[in-house]
């Protein structure tokens, strides 16, 4: 019998010849080398050492060979291999470090320049003051009411004891709208809502109207033809005078700071008697050394607005019965307001519309 032919030396496929093993070799890397980008590199890996490869397609060819002649080729072709692809692996880290530096050069942002973003806007400084009222007079268990803009000129006038004689009726402080037949008017106030809620409600009622209002007056620093009032109303069983100077100082405390109080000066209102002025204690000087102060001028006092017992015509006129029922009554600017919490000397900023003023305010705290 005879054994296996161990002198046998088979003729060497020629890709996985050792001279064609390592031109392949010097080929991948001399690509390698060239590639001067993690895109170029990509392709190079593809194109030595792929599926497709030249190295690949030789590895393949290490099957046809007797087993004697496997482990010599299977190493050559390994070690190229291996080659290939340990340079792969420091250039992809070369490049991917270059690219790092470039992108920190090319790419970096200078944050002290201006951004293209859009502004961000604010709320009007006045939407936030009344706001603010309105939940101090939430605290105090009020409720807020509102009412129309256009209104009917019994609700604005004859409701709230204001004759058909009366000054404010003619065209020098009110708005009235065409046809004048139609008796309906620009609300020269918010008492309006005032008539409205006891027109609609019984008593007990604690209201604050807080709202837009217009009349016929010069645009200045002081005046404008349109501004914002809040009025409060209470209609209840054994109200006083005293029960108003209580809510008026805990409003002053409360808008101004601790320590701000009222007093009140005799005045005239068609719809309160007994009617008073209200005066604020200077806020400032807080009535000491009142005569350097410029915002009360030395009286230590500002003027805030007005306010009285509800008048019993004005009772009758809304269907409440006013031997039963007393109430108060009090109004005062809301942009006025504003002015004094803030030491504004001019309110036409409040309706210019410049955002640039809205948004030195932020946001009420």
């Amino acid at each position: 019998m005879s054994g296996p032919n161990s002198d046998y030396d088979p003729v060497e496929v020629t890709p996985l010849r050792a001279d064609e093993v390592e031109a392949m070799r010097d080929a991948a890397l001399d690509a390698i080398a060239g590639a001067h980008d993690l895109g170029a590199l990509k392709q190079v890996r593809l194109d030595h050492a792929g599926d497709r490869s030249p190295l690949a397609l030789a590895n393949r060819e290490i099957g046809a060979l007797p087993p004697q002649a496997r482990k010599e080729a299977g190493a050559r072709v390994g070690q190229a291999r291996g080659a290939v692809n340990k340079a792969i692996a420091e250039r992809t880290a070369v490049l991917e470090a270059e690219q790092a530096e470039r992108m920190l050069a090319e790419e970096t942002v200078d944050v002290t320049l201006p951004t293209g973003r859009r502004r961000r806007g604010s709320r009007h400084p006045l939407t936030m003051q009344s706001e603010l009222i309105a939940d101090i007079f939430v605290g105090m268990g009020w409720e807020i009411a509102e009412g129309p803009m256009v209104e009917a000129e019994w609700l604005n006038f004859d409701a709230l004891n204001l004759g058909p004689d009366h000054p404010a009726r003619t065209m020098q402080d009110t708005f009235w709208t065409v046809p004048a037949e139609n008796h309906v008017v620009l609300r020269t106030h918010t008492s309006p809502v005032q008539a409205r809620t006891m027109l609609t409600r019984k008593p007990p009622i604690y209201v604050a109207c807080p709202g837009r209002v217009f009349r016929t007056d010069e645009y200045d620093a002081t005046h404008s033809p349109m501004f914002h009032q809040v009025e409060g109303l209470v209609v209840d069983e054994g109200i006083t005078m005293a029960h108003l100077k209580g809510s008026l100082d805990h409003l002053a405390s409360a808008l101004y700071g601790d320590g701000i109080t009222t007093r009140f000066r005799p005045s005239y209102f068609p719809f309160t008697e007994p009617s008073a002025e209200v005066d604020l204690r200077c806020f400032v000087c807080r009535g000491v050394d009142s005569d350097a102060c410029r915002t009360c001028r030395g009286e230590g006092w500002i003027e805030w607005g007005g306010c009285g017992v509800v008048n019993p015509r004005v009772l009758i006129a809304c269907g409440i019965d006013p031997e039963v029922y007393s109430g108060f009554a009090f109004g005062f600017g809301i942009d006025r307001t504003f002015m004094f919490r803030h030491g504004l000397e001019d309110l036409r900023p409040l309706f210019e519309g410049d955002v640039r003023f809205s948004s030195a305010f932020g946001t009420e705290i």
